[in-house]
């Protein structure tokens, strides 16, 4: 009975174990910080640790929900700031003999990797960094670095190159919150060219109210992509006002998809500049579903569809927008 009574209490002891912690610690080096500087550690916008400078030297031991993870470092004004990828490992960053940007950082295998590539690309025209960056989503499928870059790029890779690229990922990779933004985009995304047919979607209006992109009857509807956070989005707004103005009477309506975040921008951006027109945002950011359908890859942009569903132009503004309205209106 003693024996069983050990055994049981044995068990119960392992049983009720808390499972380990993913935990990572940072010591770091820094180049003049002026002692009592705050440093934040970031993931996706949100504050998860902080620390004090002294002697130019730091230390987190942060607790991590996965490992890999994506951080920001930073000061509170950002003047000092590195992204890494952290692991649940002693790291180390040193930025005593560089730039806060340029620290070298070790003990995380995702990291290394990411920094190396970085490091070769920094200086490369954007035409040959997109290149790099793909041929390396091809040759590392097995990364969260490349299911990361993947989620970034699809848009601009396109539909054909994404799923081929994500085709070759490990189950774990496409699992991954990347991996699965990733599938939504190939899932969503119609492709649409000019001289197609819409593509219908359904999405909450500033009341809540879902509001359909088929219910415009107008004999002209300008389908815009924009945000209240994209300056030349908000720097164009007067020009399309005017348009608006002039060509409403005669058939045109602008059916306008946010990429907000937040109502509270999204509805005084639209107060502010004086915005008569349809508006839906599902609130989602740049993971926007309207956006992922259309394949968006930068705002602001639009297509012009007519009254028969068919895309007729896009990316259209100013008095490119002006003159095919007044092809088709007048």
């Amino acid at each position: 009975m003693k024996q069983l009574l050990l055994t049981i209490t044995a068990i119960l002891s392992i049983s009720c174990q808390e499972e380990p912690k993913q935990e990572f610690s940072l010591t770091g080096k820094t180049n003049g910080i002026k002692d009592g500087t705050y440093l934040y550690l970031d993931h996706e916008n949100i504050t998860i640790d902080s620390t004090l400078v002294t002697d130019n030297a730091f230390e987190f031991t942060t607790p991590l929900a996965s490992s890999p993870m994506s951080l920001w470092l930073h000061t509170k004004d950002f003047s000092n700031y590195r992204s890494f990828w952290a692991e649940d490992k002693p790291m180390t960053f040193d930025a005593s003999k560089s730039d806060f940007r340029h620290a070298t950082i070790t003990g995380s295998e995702s990291e290394e990797l990411s920094a190396a590539l970085y490091s070769e690309i920094d200086s490369l025209p954007r035409k040959e960094r997109l290149q790099k960056e793909m041929e390396f989503v091809k040759n590392h499928p097995n990364t969260i670095v490349s299911a990361s870059m993947l989620a970034i790029y699809s848009t601009t890779w396109g539909k054909q190159k994404t799923t081929e690229l994500f085709d070759q990922f490990s189950e774990e990779n496409k699992a991954s919150k990347y991996g699965q933004a990733v599938q939504c985009y190939i899932e969503l995304n119609k492709d649409p060219k000019i001289g197609d047919q819409f593509a219908d979607f359904k999405m909450e209006n500033t009341d809540g109210e879902l509001q359909s992109l088929s219910a415009s009857k107008a004999k002209v509807t300008l389908l815009e992509f924009w945000a209240s956070w994209c300056g030349p989005c908000r720097k164009e707004n007067p020009n399309l006002v005017k348009t608006y103005n002039t060509y409403k009477p005669k058939g045109f309506e602008v059916f306008a998809v946010s990429l907000d975040e937040s109502k509270e921008d999204w509805l005084q951006a639209i107060e502010s500049d004086s915005l008569q027109w349809v508006h839906v945002s599902d609130l989602k950011g740049q993971s926007n579903e309207a956006s992922l359908i259309y394949g968006i890859n930068g705002i602001p942009d639009n297509f012009l569809i007519d009254q028969n569903g068919e895309i007729i132009a896009r990316n259209l503004r100013g008095d490119e927008l002006n003159n095919k309205l007044n092809e088709i209106l007048e």
